[in-house]
């Protein structure tokens, strides 16, 4: 970029009508960014970049600050903070605004924090001392406040998996304010998840559409028990983070190699893993090595962030493409998601990405051992003709049970993050029991994360974000967003087409559906 065309874009977001002065700043910071030149990585790795076959995210030229943090809030409630210069707090209203100065000053890659902790847990204890009313009042500015400040939807907050006075009085607080920030996951666990705490947050999605339900004990067994879910639905380590998101367009590695599964899967697939971590590998030293986030962070040196437990992202999209492109290759017609061959040919794409990828080595990435996390990237605004992560394409969606089934083989390869959305009418909400019993049992049968969303009320579920159809429309209608989110929602809803999802009914039917098979 010459110095006239970087005072020409400049001008043009200084004079925007539509940016919020936040906004303005940030863009403006992308653009100094982007002015600089990026972490310097073989031709051949600049060629899959500029062709779209790896895909940085547009995380920007010269990384400064790890995409995902996860700082350890418990901690910091703990032993107080000199940086932000307040003591260990001694009560609720002092614990929400230490959380609150603390979520100011938490870097990311959307400029806001994109975890807020496990609210309930963090908060509970200070609960003790006061009463329902004064419980709600003060968590109703919390989470107001949160809105108002981070607005944001990437921002995300935890719940569970135990049942408390705080996470009963969040999900309250959702049903009655319709805020899309924070994004918002209920941890589920088998043993330690009453029932009725599972209904009540059924019933918070028919509201507003949230939160996400996650599997906790696998969870565990695979990050530990010190793990956090953050911005759309991805899962780090305490502590860490992700120092990078980058991702490998399967759909354009399959239709560029011009060869059958066999050898997609043995020859060019090892070839585009490589060239996707050569990237990474690139990003992580820049941002460790150059700019030295780690030297200079006032999460860091009072303990809330540990170098050694963070890691990297590895994300795939596009699976149902890449199969469709390979069946029909070999003269068949089958489709991902629908025809048992063609899905069958996913889970093992999957498989294999799971077994190169566990191969791969990244410095700094202690968090994971050395190596990235596998994740399925949930797609962005820009995205054209290719489906999200590992799910079925919007459209083709099948029944209930089929859907389920043919995307949960794929939940135990994604550590860091995997997220089908199941799209319900109104029948669930005649029948939220019934909801639960789907949670519960898609949770049981292995799947990572259970997303669903209500077709009638005002929330759109967009990748694992949430925007609000009324904001869209007065977006459309004024071009400003107080949400910056909403914006990319705009995008995602014109490109993804992601309000034509399939409807799924809550019936007696659906049994009648699965002896059909």
């Amino acid at each position: 970029m010459d110095t006239t065309e970087m005072r020409t874009r400049a001008r043009a977001l200084v004079d925007s009508p539509a940016l919020t002065y936040r906004q303005r700043v940030a863009a403006l910071a992308a653009l100094a960014e982007e002015s600089l030149d990026p972490p310097k990585v073989s031709a051949a790795c600049e060629d899959a970049l500029a062709s779209g076959l790896v895909d940085d995210l547009a995380e920007g030229h010269a990384p400064y600050r790890p995409r995902y943090l996860l700082p350890d809030y418990g901690l910091a409630l703990r032993q107080g903070s000199e940086f932000l210069g307040l003591p260990a707090p001694t009560d609720l209203y002092e614990a929400v605004a230490f959380l609150l100065s603390a979520y100011s000053q938490v870097p990311s890659i959307t400029g806001y924090p994109v975890y807020l902790g496990a609210v309930d847990a963090l908060l509970e204890p200070f609960a003790a001392d006061v009463d329902d009313d004064t419980l709600r009042r003060v968590l109703k500015l919390l989470w107001v406040t949160i809105d108002r400040s981070l607005p944001d939807a990437f921002t995300h907050a935890n719940l569970g998996p135990d049942d408390t006075r705080v996470g009963r009085t969040v999900l309250a607080l959702e049903r009655d304010l319709l805020q899309t920030v924070p994004n918002l996951s209920l941890l589920v666990d088998p043993d330690r998840t009453p029932d009725d705490l599972v209904l009540d947050a059924v019933r918070t999605v028919f509201a507003c559409g949230k939160p996400h339900f996650v599997n906790h004990r696998m969870m565990t067994g695979d990050l530990g028990p010190e793990y956090g879910v953050v911005s759309c639905y991805n899962s780090l380590r305490l502590g860490g983070g992700s120092h990078t998101l980058v991702r490998l367009n399967l759909k354009e590695s399959a239709d560029r190699s011009g060869v059958d599964a066999e050898r997609w899967l043995s020859d060019v697939l090892p070839e585009h893993v490589a060239l996707t971590a050569e990237l990474m590998a690139a990003r992580i030293e820049s941002l460790v090595e150059q700019a030295r986030f780690f030297e200079h962070s006032w999460l860091v040196d009072e303990g809330l962030v540990h170098l050694d437990r963070m890691s990297a992202m590895f994300g795939v999209y596009g699976l149902a493409e890449a199969v469709d492109v390979l069946v029909e290759r070999a003269g068949g017609d089958g489709h991902y998601g629908t025809d048992p061959e063609a899905t069958a040919l996913g889970w093992r794409t999957v498989e294999r990405l799971a077994e190169l990828v566990g191969e791969v080595s990244l410095p700094y990435c202690e968090g994971n051992g050395g190596h990235p996390f596998l994740h399925s990237q949930s797609g962005i605004d820009s995205d054209v003709g290719v489906t999200a992560g590992t799910r079925i394409p919007i459209g083709q969606e099948p029944g209930l049970l089929q859907h389920l089934r043919a995307v949960t083989p794929n939940h135990r390869w994604f550590a860091s993050g995997v997220s089908d959305i199941v799209h319900f009418d109104d029948t669930a909400v005649r029948n939220p029991q019934a909801v639960v019993d789907v949670v519960r049992g898609a949770l049981a049968s292995g799947m990572r994360d259970v997303t669903f969303n209500l077709d009638s009320n005002d929330f759109i579920r967009i990748t694992g974000y949430l925007v609000r159809k009324s904001d869209l429309a007065r977006l459309a209608a004024t071009g400003v967003a107080r949400h910056g989110s909403d914006v990319l929602a705009a995008g995602s809803v014109a490109n993804s087409h992601v309000t034509d999802r399939v409807v799924k009914r809550v019936i007696s039917s659906e049994s009648a559906s699965r002896a059909a098979g």
